[in-house]
């Protein structure tokens, strides 16, 4: 999926709302643990009632790695049906992998060419030769971690040398130098929002996948006013406020209602700054 492909989606859909899959097993309703796969029955009801609503879904690889091979065969069910049903979405892994070179090369090949995901997220700490094979598949997105909406992301990503430059700028400044560059996106927390006129001065044209908002009380209203540009530029993660609106027989309606009193938000924002 090009950035002229997202866009058109988000113009379509007018929404940029990315529906996070961090499925617990423990915290499915009752009436599904009796199912043969729990885990992706959960997400394809998810999936079928917010999909109208989103332009991506991002599955967090720590809910389905924990319960061992059931759960990694969930999270390939769950690509394997949205590229069936729904190939308009882009499907994010965030696995927030990043390692030396032949051990991403190996991540790589695990996620775009086994899982076929459209997007990775990657920790940039080890520098660009632990990035770079991420970057070798043409039409595939990596999503770097800059500036996250934790509150420990101020022990290292916040700390400034003596120009006053933060760590998460020198990360942005330096990847953008990287080669096919032009593949990368960045996360950048909602509850770091008005970080997003720094991050804006550095990656202008770069869409920012920014979780954070709902459970973690990020702002979408501050993440627009600071982090939108001419195309979008954001893809905004709920995940918790979403799929775990409702634990009964009726959570994927409870889901649908959250996504859409999101995508309303967003369809104004899109609306007033002219974008549709």
């Amino acid at each position: 999926m090009t950035k002229e492909d997202l866009f058109e989606n988000i113009k379509r859909k007018r929404s940029f709302l990315c529906v996070g899959l961090d499925t617990d097993v423990r915290k499915l309703p009752e009436h599904l643990q009796h199912e043969d796969d729990p885990i992706f029955e959960f997400n394809r009801r998810i999936i079928d009632a917010t999909a109208e609503y989103c332009i991506a879904y991002k599955p967090n690889l720590a809910f389905y790695e924990s319960m061992g091979a059931f759960g990694i065969q969930a999270f390939d069910k769950t690509v394997s049906y949205l590229r069936e049903k729904y190939p308009d979405q882009l499907i994010i892994a965030d696995a927030k992998r990043g390692d030396i070179g032949n051990t991403s090369s190996m991540y790589a090949r695990s996620f775009f060419e086994n899982s076929h995901v459209d997007a990775i997220t990657v920790s940039p700490y080890m520098g660009s030769d632990s990035v770079s094979p991420f970057l070798l598949y043409p039409g595939k997105w990596v999503i770097l971690l800059a500036l996250t909406s934790n509150q420990g992301s101020a022990d290292f990503q916040m700390m400034q040398d003596e120009k006053g430059e933060y760590l998460f700028e020198r990360v942005l400044r330096i990847s953008k130098t990287w080669e096919n560059a032009e593949q990368l996106m960045y996360v950048v927390g909602a509850t770091k929002a008005q970080m997003l006129e720094r991050v804006r001065a550095i990656v202008p044209d770069s869409f920012l996948l920014v979780p954070g908002i709902g459970s973690q009380n990020g702002s979408l209203e501050e993440v627009v006013k600071y982090g939108l540009n001419k195309t979008c530029g954001l893809i905004v993660n709920a995940s918790r406020s979403i799929i775990y609106a409702d634990n009964t027989e009726s959570f994927a309606l409870y889901a649908a209602e959250e996504a859409g009193k999101l995508r309303r938000q967003m369809e104004d924002a899109l609306i007033k700054n002219n974008i549709i």
